[in-house]
This record gives structure tokens, sequence and C-alpha cells, in this order.
């Protein structure tokens, strides 16, 4: 899976391309965190997933760990442009609760 990010608006933009599945996820995680790490004084965190082809429960987990980590720093943290299958998925695990989509 590949990790992109900017900076837009005071808002750290993270994208993932690829699968998020048991096999990407510790590699995704790390390169999340440091990039959240090396951004800490951004107004929020923008999780973009418009081109994740897959997604299963490790994404779920990936998410609430950023979640976490997003709340200990004060930072809130949206999810943005799931594709359908993704948003499923994240609509029946009641993470919108959580963490809100993005405009």
């Amino acid at each position: 899976m590949v990790v992109r990010y900017g900076l837009a608006g005071g808002s750290l933009h993270i994208k993932l391309i690829g699968e998020m599945d048991e096999c990407s996820a510790s590699s995704v995680r790390e390169k999340c965190d440091a990039i959240i790490d090396g951004n800490l004084s951004v107004k929020s965190i923008i999780i973009n997933l418009s081109e994740v082809a897959f997604m299963d429960s490790t994404g779920i987990g990936f998410l609430i760990g950023r979640y976490k980590k997003a709340q200990k720093l004060h930072i809130p943290l949206y999810v943005q442009s799931p594709n359908l299958a993704a948003d499923k998925i994240l609509n029946i695990s009641g993470i919108y609760t959580l963490i809100p989509k993005a405009e």
C-alpha cells in the first residue's frame, strides 16, 4: 500500500492507495504515525480512502488507532471519499460515530 500526504489549509491530508489488509496494515500504521508526528501543528487530519481498492476489519482497526492518536493530540480526524465497499464497512461498523466524513 502506498501512503502519500500533503498539507492544505492547515489540514494534514493522508491518501492511502492500494489494499488495506493484515499484510499492509503494520507498515501503513508506522508511516501514518510518523507523518502525524511530523505535523503536530495541523488543525485536522484527513485520511483519503478514494483509492483503497480493498479494506477489511484491519482497516477499521487502523482508523480507530489513528483516531485514538489524534484524540491524544487534540486534533480532529476525518475520513474522506471512501469507495462504496469501504463506505459500507465503515457504516456497518459504526465508525462514523467516532470519525466523521470530510466533505
